[in-house]
């Protein structure tokens, strides 16, 4: 249990008030990624906030589903762009930004020593150009952020190598998927979430090789199976019990009559009768956190890869040596680093693909530069000015003795100087806020303004036909009003083809309420001290002790299913 590494100091989070604590582990951690200039060692010092306020305020800076029609302020042409067109910040369409008609260097300025860095880095930060959105080799599928290798997708976010899906977070390598979270390998898919190698599934959660499915929690190897929980290699099943498979046909078409609501609500009550794993994580060693895969030491870790001897990192693979990291992809020695990829000793920053940088953001193949913004393939650059090498390991040092004076050394960048809303960043989704709390805390928020979609009128949800046969092609003319928001939402035709072959009626729900909704169904991203409901055995879960399911550990729980 990594609970019982001792700690060297007790403190106090400065945004929270709560206690925690600093091991000898992380004082060695802090100690090996500190940044040496002219062989001397610029110590990081122990954090000021606990990990899930450092998490909340790197988890500040990325916007991965909120999307904007803008003009690209080289080009003046239309682009798609996470960043709205009230923002003050400067920001071109991505061929523009890697294009050769704009130097980053012309926003270089000095350093001002009678001033705090961050206030300084937020001037360069609005000025120099960043790109509209994140997405690479992409077809077909403008309206996609922090992707690649996409063909024909939509509102598809952080995914990789999928085709001909929609509104779906986190999936990879997957076709024609709709309303999906966290996929592997999957193909016709609907409202499925933290699941590999499934097809043709609905409503399905936390399973592995499943068909025909509908949902179903928890099952693996199945197929044709409908309200079951915890099931492996079993066909034609409903609520657990078998049946022949024209008894199944039957008694399926009689459950689906019900409707979705009522299946739901009925998987729900199942759930409640079956063990839960205490954590998912699988080919993995010394491992605590939920969903790790193929790694080796890793500590307070979620949705991570291939990855080893790493605390507090969260979605993201072949991660090294790092700490706080969020979508970290390749990182070696990396600490309080947000959404980016191929890092090598890289401090304090946001978006990038770097090698031994600080506190620099939005940035492409850059190497040994400090508090830079927009850069491409540069050097020695500070506040995105060129420095000798000579030069720069001269004038870091100076800059780091300033910021340990005014306190800001060793702290990643405040949430005031995300170019976001609280509001429209996943920070929302891990830790909401009410509109009142953002701004007694002076971040920004962002009031949601739906434009007024051009269409032949605009529909009530509850009044859409229940069946899909009913519905008609003019839909794709219309306007849903959402039953829970009241925000409209459109279908497109790829859409309403899907919902035609599964059989599903059109959803009631604006896109993003449906993916609130999934996120709800995981657990937390926090582990609680919790005994096993079958053998006591201490462990760690993600399950709080006051949650009413059956939570057992490893062994039980493969004893239970196997």
């Amino acid at each position: 249990m990594h609970s019982s590494i001792p700690f060297t100091a007790r403190k106090t989070c400065k945004q929270c008030s709560t206690g925690f604590g600093v091991t000898d582990e992380d004082m060695a951690f802090y100690d090996k990624v500190s940044p040496v200039f002219g062989g001397k060692k610029y110590q990081i010092p122990p954090p000021t906030h606990c990990h899930n306020c450092r998490l909340q305020r790197r988890r500040a800076f990325r916007n991965c589903r909120k999307l904007y029609k803008r003009k690209c302020d080289l080009t003046k042409n239309e682009v798609i762009s996470v960043y709205s067109s009230d923002k003050p910040h400067r920001v071109y369409g991505q061929e523009a930004w890697y294009g050769d008609n704009w130097n980053p260097l012309d926003h270089g300025r000095d350093i001002d020593f009678s001033r705090p860095f961050f206030e300084q880095f937020k001037e360069l930060s609005i000025e120099a150009p960043r790109w509209s959105k994140i997405a690479f080799n992409c077809e077909n599928s403008d309206y996609c952020l922090h992707s690649g290798f996409l063909k024909n997708c939509y509102l598809v976010t952080s995914s990789i190598e999928s085709e001909e899906c929609l509104y779906c977070y986190r999936i990879f390598s997957c076709i024609h998927c709709i309303d999906c979270s966290n996929l592997h390998m999957c193909e016709m898919c609907y409202f499925c979430i933290d699941s590999e190698l499934l097809n043709n599934c609905i409503y399905v959660q936390n399973s592995k090789q499943c068909r025909n499915s509908v949902f179903c929690f928890d099952c693996a190897s199945c197929s044709d199976c409908l309200l079951c929980v915890g099931l492996r290699n079993k066909n034609y099943c409903i609520r657990n019990k078998q049946y022949s498979k024209e008894e199944y046909k039957k008694k399926r078409d009689e459950l689906f009559q019900k409707g979705i609501d009522f299946l739901t609500g009925e998987l729900e009550v199942l759930k409640m009768g079956v063990p839960h794993r205490a954590v998912h994580n699988f080919n993995s060693e010394d491992c605590t956190g939920d969903f790790i895969f193929n790694s080796k030491n890793i500590i307070d870790g979620y949705y991570m890869n291939d990855s080893e001897d790493s605390k507090y990192v969260q979605e993201g693979k072949k991660t090294t040596l790092s700490h706080d990291c969020s979508n970290p992809d390749e990182f070696v020695e990396c600490y309080e680093v947000e959404s980016s990829a191929f890092c090598n000793c890289v401090l304090f920053s946001d978006n990038l693909i770097a090698n031994n940088s600080l506190y620099c953001s939005t940035c492409i193949k850059i190497d040994d530069c400090f508090g830079c913004v927009g850069l491409h393939k540069k050097k020695h650059c500070i506040l995105n000015k060129q420095y000798s090498k000579e030069e720069y390991e001269e004038l870091v040092p100076k800059i780091i003795e300033h910021m340990q004076s005014t306190g800001e050394w060793g702290e990643f960048f405040p949430v005031e100087l995300s170019p976001f809303a609280y509001n429209e960043t996943v920070a929302q989704e891990y830790f909401p806020l009410t509109k009142e709390e953002v701004e007694a805390k002076g971040w920004k928020w962002r009031d949601q303004k739906d434009e007024i979609p051009k269409v032949e009128k605009i529909i009530k949800a509850n009044q859409l036909p229940d069946s899909i046969e009913s519905i008609p092609d003019d839909v794709l003319n219309w306007a849903i009003e959402c039953e829970a928001t009241s925000r409209p939402f459109r279908i497109v035709k790829q859409e309403l083809e899907f919902y035609r072959r599964m059989k599903l009626p059109i959803p009631h729900l604006h896109p993003d309420e449906r993916h609130k909704r999934r996120m709800a169904l995981r657990n937390p991203r926090k582990l609680w001290a919790r005994q096993c409901d079958k053998c006591g055995k201490e462990m760690e879960t993600t399950y709080s002790p006051d949650r009413p399911e059956r939570v057992f550990c490893d062994k039980c729980y493969l004893k239970e299913v196997y």
